[in-house]
Formats: C-alpha cells, sequence, structure tokens
C-alpha cells in the first residue's frame, strides 16, 4: 500500500470531530498531520485526540510541507475562500458541503483545481453510500420506466440560541444547511439539466436567515422535482422517484448511520419489494474516495467529473432558488 495521503485539518467543527475525523482513524489511505482552528486551544485538543500537530493558523497550516491535502471543515461562508487559498497553496482539498453559496465561486474553484491540476471535493457523504449506488443501478436498468418526478426532503428539528445556522454573516440559514442534500439527490436522479420553476423560503426577521422553504425544479424532458427543506420540521430524511411503471422510495437517506442497513422500497403495479442494502459508513466511503481521486484521477476520473459538474450546477441552483423564492416573513 502507498504511503497515507497527509491530511490538514481546517476548522474544529461538530462533524468533523463526531463523524468525520473518526472515519479519518479508520481509514489507513489517510493520516492527520496538522489541524487549524481560530482557538489554538481547540486546534490542541483536536490534535490530542485525533493526530497531528497543531498549526498556528489557517495559513500556516497551508504552508506545512507535511500536508498533501485539506479537509476544510468552517462555516459555510468561509468555504469558498479557504477552498481557493489551499487550492492556490497546492493542496488538494476535500470541503464540507456547500462548497460554494454561488455559482460564480464554484466555476471559479473547479477552474482553479482544474489548472492546478488538485483534486476539489465536495463532501457529500451519502452519494458514496452503497444504497445511493443501489437506486442509481435500478434507475439505470429502467426497472422504474421513464422517470417523471422526484420528490425529496430533508428536516430536522428546531435548533438552540446560538447555532451556527441562525447566523447570517457565517452561511446559516436551512438553504444551504439541509436544502443542499434534496438538491443534490435530484441532480444526481435526474441529471444537471435541471432549472428553478419556483421556490418560498420562509424567513425569520429576528434571527435574519431562512428557516426553511420548498424549491421545484423541472427537467428538459418535463420531469419535476420538489424539494422541502427545513429546520424547524420533525426530522425527515428521504427521497422518492416515481417513474412510469413503479416508484421508489428510500429513508434516513442523507445522514445514515454507520450501522443502519437502509431500505429501498420499490412498488411496480401492485407488487412491493423490499431490498435491504447492507449498512456501512458513508464517511469512510467519502474518505477512500478522495485519497483514491488524490493516488490516481485518471482511475476515478468519470466519477469526479459527475461530481464537479453536479457541485457546480447545485450551486447554481441555489442561485436560481433565491432569484425565484417567495419570500414570507415571519
Amino acid at each position: 500500500m502507498p504511503p497515507p495521503l497527509r491530511l490538514g485539518l481546517l476548522g474544529c467543527s461538530d462533524i468533523a470531530a463526531r463523524r468525520t475525523l473518526p472515519a479519518l482513524l479508520r481509514t489507513p489511505e489517510l493520516r492527520l498531520t496538522a489541524v487549524a482552528a481560530r482557538d489554538t486551544g481547540r486546534a490542541a485538543g483536536y490534535a490530542d485526540r485525533f493526530g497531528g500537530t497543531p498549526a498556528a493558523s489557517y495559513e500556516d497550516l497551508l504552508t506545512r510541507p507535511d500536508v498533501d491535502a485539506v479537509y476544510l471543515s468552517l462555516p459555510t461562508l468561509l468555504h469558498a475562500r479557504w477552498a481557493e487559498r489551499a487550492l492556490a497553496a497546492g493542496k488538494h482539498v476535500l470541503v464540507e458541503k456547500p462548497l460554494a453559496a454561488t455559482g460564480a465561486d464554484a466555476r471559479a474553484l473547479f477552474a482553479l483545481a482544474d489548472d492546478r491540476g488538485l483534486v476539489l471535493l465536495e463532501n457529500f457523504m451519502f452519494l458514496h453510500h452503497g444504497a445511493h449506488r443501489k437506486v442509481t443501478g435500478l434507475l439505470a436498468s429502467g426497472v422504474l420506466g421513464p422517470v417523471r418526478a422526484v420528490s425529496a426532503a430533508f428536516t430536522i428539528p428546531p435548533r438552540p440560541e446560538g447555532d451556527l445556522r441562525h447566523d447570517p454573516l457565517l452561511g446559516g440559514g436551512a438553504l444551504l444547511d439541509s436544502g443542499v442534500y434534496p438538491l443534490r439527490a435530484a441532480l444526481r436522479l435526474l441529471g444537471c439539466g435541471l432549472t428553478v420553476a419556483g421556490a418560498s423560503l420562509r424567513h425569520s426577521r429576528r434571527l435574519g436567515v431562512d428557516l426553511s422553504g420548498a424549491v421545484l425544479l423541472t427537467a428538459p424532458d418535463g420531469a419535476t422535482a420538489h424539494l422541502r427543506f427545513g429546520m424547524e420540521h420533525h426530522y425527515r430524511s428521504w427521497y422518492e422517484v416515481q417513474g412510469a411503471e413503479g416508484t421508489l422510495s428510500v429513508e434516513h437517506v442523507y445522514t445514515t448511520a454507520a450501522g443502519h442497513a437502509p431500505v429501498i422500497r420499490l412498488a411496480s403495479g401492485r407488487d412491493l419489494e423490499e431490498i435491504t442494502v447492507p449498512a456501512e459508513d458513508h464517511f469512510e466511503a467519502v474518505l477512500r474516495f478522495f485519497a483514491a481521486a488524490v493516488r490516481d484521477r485518471d482511475a476515478v476520473s468519470s466519477r469526479l467529473r459527475l461530481l464537479g459538474e453536479e457541485s457546480r450546477r447545485q450551486a447554481e441552483l441555489l442561485d436560481g432558488t433565491r432569484a425565484r423564492a417567495v419570500r414570507v416573513e415571519v
């Protein structure tokens, strides 16, 4: 086995500590070598738990010769800025979703990565889980007939006071936090030709962020996607694909627990089949893919190209959603 990819952590987030870094410790293809945070004490604590050494600053981490790639886990509106700096420093980048809040930023970042010959990957774990691979295979087999509609929802309960999702200066709000998941699912299920036909955002005057919303997308062939998202709901993590000859759906699809074996419900005529997919840790899966892409981009070029095109289109759909949305103040 080749030596592990040496990874630097930019930003000591909760998701990094709970899921990504524990998965990294189980992934021999990667090794954490450096940690940077605004609070150097926090960086030292993460280094003690997960490996590596604390860096004096974000800039210092990007100059280190023992860092081949960066895992960027900062607040949303800092993603594009620091991804650009990491790429300019010659580092491969795995960045938490969303990669960028606007289409212009996403296009610029991928152009820079291509120019430097570097891997840039948005960390949507669910796309690397076996459940989604199985769904993709079923659709390709034609079991549903022509796909007519996608419905999807990712909603979470209200967040406590002071939660970063409530801070508009850091990219808070439901659209950027949870809305990108069903947007990304729709792009994978219906293709990158989707456009925004309409949208609604429920906006908090007090907090200055959107609390929930819905988007209607249209594909070139007339298929539609109706997407819901929010952080003031009962939890839901689901999508459904309806074709001319059948329907399939999956629950717990975006944040699947490592021990959970997802069930795909496939209906055709009066028949209902339940297909159980083996449990796996999709955090480990995306880390393995990132390491493989850095080692040999050509070996995964088609998959990497699709992921990049979806990331660009997703950011453009965020632009379209904001432009078309009916905004309701509450």
